[in-house]
């Protein structure tokens, strides 16, 4: 094996315009410190994130599509909350927490889509049945004779702020945060071409990992891993020629696929991953007599020429978009693999109390071809690594990492020795550091 082969990875001479910038930003400096381990383990340093970024950040709710009428709603949790997202009757969204001023209870007991249509919109709770408007605003108490102090001074539960783009609801605890637009930045540019309002909901799964969430962003944050947890995918993409991007809070890696990593000898035969692809967009692989270097770029030529007679509309993308994997992950805990013809989404939640779990959701969309009829939405599983199997890839990061956070926890371990096929790594530090330190980085004691 000669590792040293690289492979001319043909990028696009130009981008579509308007579409997805192509061109590489400029690295920023961001040294090369060492990422102290206890920010994965320290109950002090999770405290800090739930005070400084969690309570700051606009954060992914749910999807739009979910809720099409008035009364509709998601309820979502992040650490210790529970939010309930309402679509209102002028069609915008509106967030309050999810907890009733009587007793505390939760008006709505578990994560997941309802509706109040047929309750009028009011939220009831089902303890003692005091009632809410759709926004949050209290109507009713019963008995209310019995309450000498009267209602409380309130009058409504705490509201978060929502709104929406990309097909998603998204939130903030933060009342004062910017516009949403103005927090995603470049995502919206990027990310806008592949239309994922466009894309059936196909799988929607919560995991519960034996690691904090920041493992898990790392895991998906840098190809240098493929060479160790996932050898097979060495026949399926070029894990070394990959362009890395950091924009102000978010970033991003562009990685070929239909490509064979120069860490390996170019084989004799068709890689059955990639015939897979190639069936896929409806190639006949048995007909395709290039060369195994070629499949790429006449696998995005034929996109390119049979998309329209498909459905599907590929002419906002580029036509390295056609075949790569662009991933992105918008700052805190979101991470995607974004492809022309479907969007693998990830959340990483931190868990309420315990820094060494999280929550892992993967929700994967598929383009639907114009024509087609919509499928139903399909049903929210929730379960613990190892229950079940999440696919092969996945399963290969859920088994590691746990022995990750457990190595973490080791006196033998500082922290994390980064190199630059890791800076994106750097980058989620460094802007991890900006909303708990400010701009001016941790200082002397700090995490």
């Amino acid at each position: 094996m000669d590792v040293k082969r690289q492979q001319t990875i043909k990028r696009a001479a130009e981008a579509v315009p308007g579409g997805t910038p192509i061109e590489k930003a400029p690295d920023p400096d961001l040294g090369h410190d060492l990422i102290p381990a206890e920010r994965y383990t320290s109950k002090e340093f999770m405290q800090l994130e739930w005070d400084r970024v969690w309570t700051k950040t606009w954060l992914l709710g749910g999807r739009s599509d979910d809720i099409p009428e008035a009364g509709d709603y998601i309820c979502t949790n992040i650490g210790k909350e529970s939010v309930l997202l309402v679509r209102q009757k002028d069609g915008s969204v509106s967030g309050f927490y999810n907890v009733c001023l009587h007793r505390g209870n939760r008006l709505i007991p578990e994560e997941g889509l309802g509706s109040v249509a047929e309750e009028d919109g009011v939220f009831r709770c089902s303890y003692h049945h005091w009632a809410y408007s759709s926004k949050g605003k209290l109507l009713h108490i019963p008995d209310r004779e019995t309450f000498p102090q009267g209602a409380p001074p309130c009058g409504r539960v705490k509201p978060v702020k929502a709104d929406e783009w990309g097909s998603f609801v998204w939130f903030s605890l933060d009342s004062d945060i910017e516009p949403l637009l103005d927090y995603l930045g470049v995502i919206p540019q990027h990310l806008n071409p592949y239309h994922m309002e466009r894309m059936a909901w196909t799988r929607d799964v919560t995991v519960e990992w034996d690691c904090n969430w920041k493992a898990s962003v790392d895991a998906f944050s840098e190809t240098y891993h493929v060479q160790g947890i996932h050898p097979q995918l060495k026949w399926y993409l070029d894990d070394v020629n990959v362009q890395y991007d950091c924009y102000d809070k978010h970033n991003r890696y562009l990685i070929p696929f239909a490509a064979v990593s120069p860490r390996v000898q170019l084989p004799s035969i068709m890689p059955p991953l990639i015939a897979g692809m190639m069936e896929a967009a409806g190639m006949d692989p048995a007909e395709y007599e290039g060369p195994i270097s070629g499949i790429r770029e006449a696998l995005q030529k034929f996109k390119r020429e049979n998309g329209p007679e498909q459905g599907k509309d590929y002419s906002e993308l580029n036509d390295e978009q056609l075949t790569d994997d662009y991933h992105y992950t918008i700052f805190p805990n979101v991470s995607l693999n974004v492809h022309s013809d479907d969007v693998m989404m990830f959340r990483q939640r931190p868990h309420p109390t315990d820094p060494n779990k999280m929550f892992y959701d993967i929700w994967m969309f598929e383009l639907v071809p114009e024509g087609e009829k919509w499928p139903e939405r399909v049903r929210h599983q929730i379960f613990r690594h190892g229950d079940k199997t999440i696919g092969q890839v996945l399963d290969q990061d859920a088994f590691n990492l746990p022995h990750v956070q457990a190595g973490m926890r080791s006196e033998a371990f500082e922290g994390l020795w980064l190199g630059d096929q890791e800076i994106r790594l750097r980058h989620f530090h460094r802007t991890l550091s900006d909303y708990i330190y400010g701009n001016n980085g941790p200082g002397e004691g700090d995490i």
